[in-house]
C-alpha cells in the first residue's frame, strides 16, 4: 500500500473520527468539513483516482462505497431530506488526496452548479 493520509488512517497510525467500518470500507468525518454532515468514504483498498476503475473489476467495491453512504446517511438523519455525493479525479477535479474517495455531504440545502 501507499502512504497517503487516508492509508494511514486505515492502518490506525494517525486518528480519525471513524463512523464506519466493514471488511472493505472505512468512512470517517471530514476535518475541513463543507456542510453540517461531511464524511469520507474509503475502500481499504489504494485505488488513486476514479480512471483506475472498471465496472467488471470493482463494480462490488463500488456498490459498497454506496451502501455505506446510504447508512450513514440514514445514522445522521440526512437520508429523507436529501444528499449529495461527490467523487473528485485529478488536480482540475479538485482531487486533494491520491485515493479513491467519496465526500457524502448533507444537512443543508446544496447549490448547483458546485463550483
Amino acid at each position: 500500500m501507499g502512504n497517503t493520509i487516508f492509508t494511514k488512517i486505515i492502518n490506525r497510525e494517525i486518528p480519525a473520527a471513524i463512523v464506519y467500518e466493514t471488511e472493505n470500507v472505512l468512512a470517517f468525518k471530514d476535518i475541513n468539513p463543507q456542510a453540517p454532515v461531511h464524511i469520507l468514504i474509503i475502500p481499504k483498498t489504494e485505488i488513486p483516482t476514479v480512471r483506475e476503475l472498471s465496472g467488471s473489476e470493482h463494480g462490488a467495491l463500488l456498490g459498497e462505497l454506496i451502501d455505506a453512504a446510504n447508512v450513514i446517511a440514514e445514522q445522521y438523519g440526512i437520508a429523507e431530506d436529501g444528499f449529495r455525493l461527490v467523487m473528485n479525479c485529478g488536480k482540475n477535479g479538485g482531487q486533494e488526496v491520491y485515493h479513491l474517495h467519496m465526500h457524502l455531504l448533507g444537512g443543508r440545502s446544496m447549490q448547483w452548479p458546485p463550483g
